[in-house]
């Protein structure tokens, strides 16, 4: 065969590191970009932190000669002769503008090449300015809760009471197998099979455990170490005081008619028990007072709060929509560094300071496109969402990502990225962007309506339902379509139990 070159045209898709640094970015969540920019602030000399009172809107440029072969350097002001970024609250937001040199480093980088083939890392040794400039010690102080969990106060429990030896080896076993919520997870046969296993030349009898267990039954809090929910309730009402009103019936009902509690018997419990509707509704409440997760109060996990990256409130009867500055630290320009370019001599010097500018520059363009895009898309989602926000949730519209793709001029996969693990702070609560799309189903008029609307109907209409006949998912579907919503059974019962409400079986109850 013989070798011969041709030119064929042809297009393929390539994305430059800048884009690719700008997607990547486009996805973090608020806690993993400020992880990013911290980790951007350590290897890169150029950036730091800049001060809260600065503003980006009216950046200057001042581009040195050149003859002097050296980086421009770009000013926040006149005063403090520095670059600054910080998250605009307007909608129009201004990207910062390119300074141009002499030197040979490219504007943009080839594509399909990564940071190192162009661009020298931190060199061995170099010092960040970051540190100086963005200390962790600074920041507010987070304070740890140190009250003990479910396990130390029974082992603290343990240690008070005057067991023997054998019944104190049984005690530590049976507090091992209590879960969180503090039901005992294994059976008096499995712990008295565990024990056996330690080795130990006492031989241990299943009554001798379930001794130690009534023991553990009587600590603090009421109802721990029982096997199930009805021996934990019962516990608690064994300690009830005995002035409690109708604690008898309560003790008899939970440890002989369990079962018909449970599948809402009332008929027969009132002729079991020989009590009035009004005694059993009392002996109900009662027992519904008792706490189904003993431990569940002595194992509290510290409350994760959420840092909205959008705020959204009403001024003037006009929505706003706001980046919220706090999100994320504002990122500047070092220009103590920047004018010690014109002043180094060594080349290597010089260049690899000249690198972590230009690096420095694209990292806070990115941030500004991140910016920039997530407004925007709040703002699309905030004009078809304004429904919502005025009269709540049964006035959500429908919504696909591709409705804002289309509006913001974007690939519905950008969209996504934008609003996975973004969130927005209304008057409504904090929501994430994901939450304000949702299917849609026809409605008689010819229109859409939402699922989210369709979960809040239904929630609206079993609150409101009569507690001796709860509404079924078949009558909650006519109703619906006589409100013009068409909407199936199973529908109805898919949404139902997305918002863990149960079957009208279970819901029924005494009025």
């Amino acid at each position: 065969m013989k070798q011969a070159l041709q030119f064929r045209l042809g297009q393929n898709l390539t994305m430059t590191p800048q884009l690719q640094q700008a997607i990547r970015l486009l996805q973090l969540s608020t806690l993993e970009l400020n992880t990013e920019i911290q980790d951007a602030l350590d290897s890169n000399m150029m950036l730091e932190v800049g001060d809260e009172g600065e503003s980006n809107s009216n950046e200057n440029e001042n581009t040195t000669s050149a003859e002097e072969n050296t980086q421009a350097t770009l000013e926040a002001s006149d005063t403090t002769q520095n670059e600054t970024l910080e998250t605009s609250n307007e909608t129009n937001l201004e990207s910062t503008s390119e300074a141009t040199t002499s030197d040979t480093m490219p504007d943009d980088l080839p594509v399909d090449t990564s940071w190192d083939d162009i661009y020298d890392s931190i060199l061995p040794g170099t010092t960040s300015a970051a540190s100086s400039s963005y200390n962790a010690d600074d920041q507010p102080e987070v304070y740890t809760s140190s009250t003990e969990n479910l396990h130390d106060r029974l082992r603290w429990q343990l240690k008070m009471t005057p067991f023997s030896e054998i019944d104190a080896a049984i005690a530590e076993v049976i507090v091992d197998e209590i879960n969180d919520d503090g039901f005992l997870q294994g059976s008096i046969e499995d712990i008295t099979a565990s024990l056996a296993d330690l080795g130990t030349d006492i031989e241990v009898e299943a009554d001798e455990v379930e001794a130690v267990l009534r023991q553990i039954q009587n600590f603090d809090p009421a109802g721990v170490g029982a096997r199930d929910l009805r021996e934990s309730i019962s516990i608690q009402l064994h300690r009830q005081p005995n002035d409690v009103d109708l604690r008898e019936y309560a003790i008899t009902l939970v440890d002989n008619y369990f079962d018909l509690l449970a599948n809402r018997e009332y008929p027969q419990l009132m002729r079991k028990l020989k009590i009035s509707e009004d005694d059993l509704k009392d002996v109900i409440q009662l027992i519904q007072s008792m706490n189904p997760r003993p431990g569940g109060q002595e194992n509290v996990n510290k409350a994760e709060y959420i840092i909205p990256d959008v705020t959204v409130k009403k001024v003037n009867n006009t929505w706003k929509v706001e980046l919220n500055s706090d999100a994320a630290p504002k990122l500047r320009i070092n220009s103590t560094y920047a004018n010690m370019i014109k002043d180094v001599k060594s080349s290597e010097d010089n260049s690899s300071m000249k690198n972590h500018l230009q690096e420095a520059r694209w990292f806070i363009k990115s941030l500004l496109s991140r910016n920039e895009t997530l407004l925007k898309v709040a703002h699309c989602i905030v004009e078809r969402q304004k429904e919502f926000l005025e009269h709540g949730e049964e006035a959500m519209k429908a919504l696909v990502l591709h409705d804002i793709a289309e509006a913001v001029d974007m690939h519905e996969s950008t969209i996504s990225r934008v609003t996975t693990k973004k969130y927005m702070h209304t008057p409504r609560g904090i929501f994430e962007l994901k939450y304000f799309f949702s299917s849609h189903v026809s409605t008689a008029s010819g229109g859409e309506c939402s699922a989210t609307a369709i979960r809040a109907l239904i929630k609206k209409l079993v609150a409101a339902e009569t507690p001796k006949k709860p509404l079924s998912d078949n009558k909650i579907a006519i109703i619906l379509e006589d409100q013009g919503i068409n909407v199936a059974r199973r529908t109805v019962a898919k949404y139902r139990e997305s918002l863990a409400i149960p079957p009208s079986n279970e819901r029924k109850r005494l009025a």
